[in-house]
């Protein structure tokens, strides 16, 4: 089944003379997919080009304008997938945009540590970015009804939103998830610069997945870890960069009480950290779903926001006497906090934030409201 991007219509309003449009993604989550659906409803001539093949590489790797003329020739899109196997891409698309100025050119890459350190310079003023993540439940909401939604919430928990997941039968959902964990998903992040440990990096996703909602101390995971906090530091970011993890940071502003150090880490996709601890229960046989809950809502807000072309700063908030708000998103110098609640729990009124911050507001999101949580920001 395929399902419409949210970005593709902001793509395809961004292709315009003298830019390329940059599309970052984990491997398999679409782009290459999207890359083609693009292609096919444009109406002019397009071509498109796949970097994993050696010859594509070649003809686009230290070539004059005249060679890239060949290669080009009378179309008027043009679709570079998995540019960053390509050396010096930057230098390659620098002259592509500066010598064939009708053309439209998108270039997908699976590592923004390299796809971005290659194109940040040569392309400077030249280029529009997008992210794609895995299906949104936005995007979801094609086929679907609220209710089929809801009823397919446990599933989403469990086995994560990946393209070919959500199209899978439930009987071969932790196969594929497992095997997109396993076999694709940490293949940039290994192969960048020769990673010389690579059981520390998988040694730390474990210890990351376990303490998924729960504060994270860089020092604390270099002890569990052997090593030291500057290569957990290290280790983390790449796992930014590879699109697997993403930290959110505490707020703190000017109430003594607020902790400013430690950063709780998620994951873009539940299916993918269960992969991870290798537990696809059923909902009501583990003792996580309280933070499973947590990052499913977090990783959704991020999609919409990004879609959107939303600019928020989100963090979480806490205090030394363990007082504590899920989500604080920043826009337009506004703070509004959110609580994450699974069950029926009591909501806490939590006084000192709203006191400490005037104009802020704090909402209750559960399992009767979220669908407009993660459509609405």
């Amino acid at each position: 089944m395929y399902f419409n991007r949210s970005i593709q219509g902001q793509i395809e309003k961004s292709l315009t003379r003298g830019k390329a449009v940059i599309i970052y993604g984990a491997r398999q989550v679409g782009k290459t997919t999207l890359a083609q659906k693009i292609l096919s409803d444009s109406p002019g001539n397009s071509i498109y080009l796949n970097c994993d093949e050696p010859d594509v590489r070649n003809a686009l790797t230290e070539r004059t304008s005249i060679q890239l003329r060949q290669l080009i020739g009378e179309n008027e899109l043009m679709v570079i997938d998995e540019a960053q196997r390509v050396r010096n891409i930057g230098l390659t698309l620098k002259l592509i945009i500066d010598n064939f100025r009708e053309l439209k050119i998108i270039a997908t890459g699976s590592s923004s540590f390299e796809l971005s350190n290659r194109v940040k310079e040569p392309l400077t003023g030249r280029k529009i970015e997008f992210q794609l993540f895995p299906l949104s439940i936005t995007e979801l909401s094609q086929a679907y009804s609220d209710l089929d939604l809801r009823r397919l919430l446990e599933a989403i928990m469990r086995f994560g939103l990946y393209p070919a997941v959500v199209s899978a039968a439930l009987d071969v959902k932790t196969r594929i998830v497992s095997e997109i964990s396993e076999s694709y998903l940490y293949r940039d992040a290994l192969e960048y610069q020769a990673l010389k440990k690579p059981e520390l990096l998988e040694k730390l996703l474990q210890a990351l997945a376990l303490q998924l909602g729960n504060e994270v101390s860089y020092k604390e995971l270099a002890n569990l870890l052997g090593t030291d906090k500057a290569t957990v530091e290290r280790y983390v970011g790449l796992l930014e960069k590879a699109f697997i993890i993403f930290v959110l940071r505490p707020f703190s502003r000017n109430l003594r009480k607020e902790i400013g150090k430690k950063r709780k880490i998620y994951f873009y996709d539940l299916g993918v950290r269960n992969s991870i601890i290798k537990n696809f229960n059923s909902l009501n046989l583990r003792t996580d779903v309280g933070s499973l809950w947590e990052n499913f809502l977090l990783a959704e807000r991020i999609k919409t926001n990004s879609s959107r072309m939303r600019p928020v700063n989100q963090y979480f908030w806490r205090t030394y006497d363990r007082k504590e708000i899920d989500l604080v998103e920043e826009a337009g110098g506004v703070l509004a906090g959110f609580e994450f609640k699974w069950g029926q729990g009591r909501v806490k009124k939590h006084k000192d934030f709203l006191e400490g911050y005037p104009g802020s507001s704090i909402d209750v999101v559960n399992r009767a409201n979220f669908l407009s949580f993660v459509r609405e920001a």
